[in-house]
This record gives C-alpha cells, structure tokens and sequence, in this order.
C-alpha cells in the first residue's frame, strides 16, 4: 500500500472543521449507528449476546426493498475538497464501518440542492454507523485512514434514486486547523 500524503494542497472558498459525530448533532440528516448506553439493549441468546434494537429507520420507500452490499473505499487525503454531493429521493441509506477506521460524513439537509453554507461535517469513529434520511444531501464515501469496507443498507426498485449536484463554490473539510 502506498503512503497518503498527510496534506493535499486544495484551494477552497469555503473552510470546515468536522466534528464528532454525535445522535444529537447528526439528527437532522438521519440516524447515528453504534452500541452504546443511551440505545435500547438487551440479552439475547442466553445472555450471551447484547442486542442493541432498532437503530435505524431503514427506509426503501414505495416500491422499494433494502437491500445490503459492501462498499469498498479508497482512503482520500485531508485536507479534502468537497465539490459535489449526492441524495438518493426514495429511501434511506446507512453506512455501517468494517473497517474499524474513522471516516469523514459530510452532509445538508433535505430539499433544495445544498449550497456550500448548508454542509456540515462529522468524524466518525471506525465504531460508528450512519443511516442518511431519505433526500439527505451527502458526499459519497469518504474513508481516511485506509481502503476501508462498509456494509451499505440501501434501497432497490423502480425509479430513480441518486441525484448529483455540483456545488457552485468548493468546499475544504478538514479535522483541525
């Protein structure tokens, strides 16, 4: 595997620190997916195992079904230019790490096409999930720290389901400055 340069050199009209990615925070865009204390949990199996229940709204929309697949992501270096994002308008989509390597999030909220002032970004740990609300403005995958594999619950069925658009300014994420 080849070394990732630490920094890329981006121009940008528009700065943003990512944040922890949170329940709370993230809450306008869809769900947060992880065990913890604040999620519903109980023993399964003879108490061998711990269910944390129904962590996600999984949403295939009419005429739809969820289906599951792995996606396979290449890392992409920091500073990193957003210039484009993504929605899908008939269900849901939830990115469930592999991996164990955090991951960038990059969303806006669901409507009009975003502009660079509607986008907000979260660090997610390599124990966190993510399930975007269906029409949730998002930047495709964005692995960090390795080519990282994610289970994707996502939606099949008629219709057209992922819509791009290209933002009128960039975008520079980054962790810290």
């Amino acid at each position: 595997m080849n070394a990732l340069p630490l920094r890329a050199e981006v121009p940008a009209s528009r700065h943003i620190v990512a944040e922890p990615l949170t329940p709370e925070a993230f809450a306008p865009f869809g769900d947060v997916i992880e065990a913890g204390d604040a999620v519903r949990q109980f023993p399964i199996n003879g108490g061998n195992t711990m269910r944390y229940h129904d962590l996600a709204k999984i949403d295939p929309g009419p005429d739809g079904h969820a289906i599951v697949s792995i996606f396979r992501g290449e890392p992409r270096a920091l500073p990193f230019a957003v210039e484009m994002m993504e929605r899908h308008p008939l269900g849901s989509q939830a990115f469930v790490p592999m991996s164990g390597r955090p991951y960038l999030v990059v969303v806006a909220p669901a409507g009009a096409p975003p502009t660079a002032r509607d986008l907000r970004a979260f660090i997610a740990r390599g124990d966190q999930g993510v399930n975007y609300a269906r029409g949730v403005w998002h930047h495709p995958l964005l692995a960090l720290d390795g080519v990282s594999d994610f289970v994707v619950i996502d939606r099949a069925g008629n219709g057209h389901n992922c819509d791009e658009v290209t933002l009128a300014e960039t975008v520079l994420i980054d962790l810290d400055r």
